[in-house]
Order: structure tokens, then C-alpha cells, then sequence
């Protein structure tokens, strides 16, 4: 069994998407002063490796904590833009850009999300599609580069249960036995 890390660190300016808040990670207590360490951390919800939940682009859809934490841990494949997708797996993409004419095929594919990171991007429109068609999109992961490809692991990518949230950083892993 490996684990491959997914997700980038967070730090205090780090690059978010135009017009969102920058972020910001302040040491509030220290070792020398109260005998413990407290950062104080102020972000987007929609920072490094996140979850989109469905509210996220879609009026009636459901927030984190309406979602079950299952729903966020699957099996999953690493694809590629122009593969066959198979059925009811996470599907992965580490390159290229996902745009809405990929819509039909990757509803067809029926996976529980999609996952995009290292040099793969997922337009708006598309993300805004998959989210009110009920798939999850979890963006922004690193070293997807260390997955093989047409082999299933396990992908762990868990938000935090905030309430009514449109989406959450998370610490995501891959499984690979």
C-alpha cells in the first residue's frame, strides 16, 4: 500500500482566484509566551485542494453539511480527456482543460466527482453543469503524477462539516494498493 499526498500547503499569500480574499495565517499564541502554539487562520472556502459542494453554482443545492462524509471518499481512476470514462468511479485528470463538451460523456460516466489538479483546468460553466447534475468536483490537488493511470485507488478528499458551505479545503490522498 502507498499514500500519495493530494493536496498543496496553504500559506499566507498564496495565490487565490481573482477577487477572492487572500489568505492570511497568523501566530496568535506561542510556546515562548502561553506554552502552546495557536495560528489564526482567515481564507476562502474555495482555497488550495478544496471540494466544491453543490450550493457552490446551484441556488437548490445541497450545502457540506447536508452532504454525507461518504461522498467524499471513493474509488477512483486517473483518465484522460480522450479515454473511455468508465462507470461509477471518481474520475481524476491531471492535464488539459474540461470544458462543457465533455459534459455528456462525463454524465454518462456517471462518477461519483471529478477531480482536477496538477495541469488539468475545468471551466466555470462545466463545473457549474456537473455541481446541478449532483457530481462533486474537487480541484486544485498536487502530484497526481505519482498515480498510475487505468488502475483504481482510493481517494480520500474530506471537507470540513461547515455549516451551509459551498466548499471546504481539505487534505486529500489517494490510496494505491
Amino acid at each position: 500500500m502507498k499514500i500519495i499526498d493530494l493536496s498543496p500547503e496553504l500559506y499566507t499569500n498564496m495565490p487565490v482566484y481573482p477577487g477572492d480574499p487572500e489568505v492570511r495565517i497568523q501566530q496568535v499564541h506561542t510556546l515562548k509566551n502561553e506554552g502552546w502554539r495557536l495560528r489564526y487562520i482567515e481564507m476562502p472556502s474555495h482555497i488550495g485542494a478544496h471540494v466544491d459542494a453543490f450550493s457552490h453554482m446551484d441556488e437548490n443545492g445541497k450545502t457540506l453539511s447536508e452532504l454525507p462524509i461518504e461522498r467524499f471518499i471513493g474509488e477512483t481512476i486517473k483518465v484522460q480527456l480522450e479515454d473511455e470514462f468508465p462507470f461509477s468511479v471518481g474520475l481524476m485528470f491531471g492535464r488539459g482543460e474540461l470544458d462543457i463538451v465533455l459534459l455528456d460523456k462525463l454524465v454518462r460516466a456517471n462518477p461519483g466527482f471529478v477531480v482536477v489538479g496538477d495541469k488539468a483546468t475545468l471551466t466555470v460553466e462545466l463545473e457549474r453543469q456537473l455541481l446541478q447534475k449532483g457530481i462533486i468536483t474537487i480541484t486544485d490537488l498536487i502530484n497526481l503524477d505519482q498515480l498510475p493511470f487505468d488502475q483504481v485507488f482510493t481517494l480520500y478528499a474530506v471537507p470540513l462539516n461547515i455549516k451551509d458551505g459551498d466548499g471546504s479545503p481539505v487534505r486529500a490522498f489517494a490510496i494505491v494498493e
